[in-house]
């Protein structure tokens, strides 16, 4: 086996590698003035089983268009030199949230990304909590694998809540799935009655509307479960609405936080108690090292991503890993 992680994506791929109990293998980055790049493995590849781990968060050093050219560009040159299996492992998939049409020749950006990794070779790809999981599955005709946070959160909502009956809010329709299973997972793993609730949230060229609210979260200690928080838009109007209506506690959990632009608002919000996303993207370590007093956990997936390649590797259960029953 081989296993790569692109510049940006270094330190989420070393502590995969530790819980591999192996190094990082070598390669080389170059770009150059006219703005191309060159990527290769400095060992190699022929007749391995390769994994190549780059998030496609876009950040000031790079956009995910770059990020993303780079990783195509690298899955091909080990595909081009032998490798027996090119696996990409992609915790934060790029352009994943544009999966239908929505408005009048409107692209469906989601099946174009797919088709390029399709294109270069890749025999499969490994991400971490999409937007729309049948959209992801769908778009790809390469073997996909779609890997769960819930367990890494159930732990820590446990600590949060306290004595507090716990809540999971949706902050809009279309992740009223995710919550579910974040929910019947947690009544599998305490024994307890969880909450439900969902809000409704209609957007048009960014003109956010809706006012449907369902569930009880009075005196309750609230969770509202997203699969990114970008600006922070979405999770403090569900916030907002929940505290309006009797909550004791509201936390916003994320698998990944981009943090762009405007979200200083949420991190100033009082309406949230804590934020929890993982290290998925190097934003969520960015922001804690900049404001150290943020109200911001950050929960490691290395282990997670570790484990899935070991049992990719050796043949194992995937879906024993993250909880999808026979």
């Amino acid at each position: 086996m081989r296993f790569f992680a692109l510049k940006g994506s270094e330190e989420l791929g070393a502590a995969a590698a530790r819980a591999l109990a192996i190094e990082l293998d070598p390669h080389e980055e170059r770009d150059f003035e006219d703005g191309e790049h060159k990527a290769r493995p400095l060992v190699s590849v022929r007749g391995e089983d390769v994994y190549v781990l780059h998030s496609l968060a876009g950040s000031a050093g790079a956009s995910a268009n770059d990020k993303l050219c780079k990783l195509l560009f690298f899955l091909a040159t080990c595909k081009e030199n032998g490798a027996n299996r090119v696996t990409a492992v992609v915790p934060y998939l790029a352009y994943a949230r544009k999966d239908r049409q929505t408005k009048a020749r409107d692209p469906v950006t989601m099946r174009y990304v797919a088709q390029l990794f399709e294109a270069v070779g890749t025999d499969r790809i490994v991400t971490l909590v999409v937007h729309n999981f049948a959209a992801f599955q769908n778009a790809f005709r390469c073997e996909s694998i779609h890997l769960d946070s819930r367990k890494l959160f159930a732990p820590l909502i446990g600590k949060l809540a306290g004595d507090l009956p716990v809540t999971i809010f949706s902050p809009d329709g279309g992740g009223v799935k995710r919550a579910q299973l974040l929910k019947e997972a947690l009544e599998a793993e305490t024994g307890m009655e969880i909450g439900f609730g969902f809000m409704e949230k209609r957007r048009s060229r960014n003109v956010v509307s809706g006012e449907l609210f369902a569930g009880d979260v009075g005196d309750a200690a609230v969770f509202i479960v997203d699969d990114l928080i970008g600006t922070g838009g979405t999770m403090l109007r569900a916030a907002l609405a929940c505290r309006e209506r009797g909550a004791r506690t509201v936390h916003a959990i994320a698998t990944h936080g981009l943090f762009g632009k405007g979200a200083n608002v949420l991190f100033g919000s009082q309406a949230i108690d804590r934020i929890i996303v993982t290290d998925s993207v190097p934003s969520a370590a960015l922001v804690k090292a900049d404001c150290p007093a943020a109200r911001l956990d950050i929960q490691p997936i290395g282990p997670l991503i570790g484990e899935a390649i070991r049992r990719l590797h050796t043949q194992g259960s995937i879906s024993e890993l993250i909880g999808i029953e026979d």
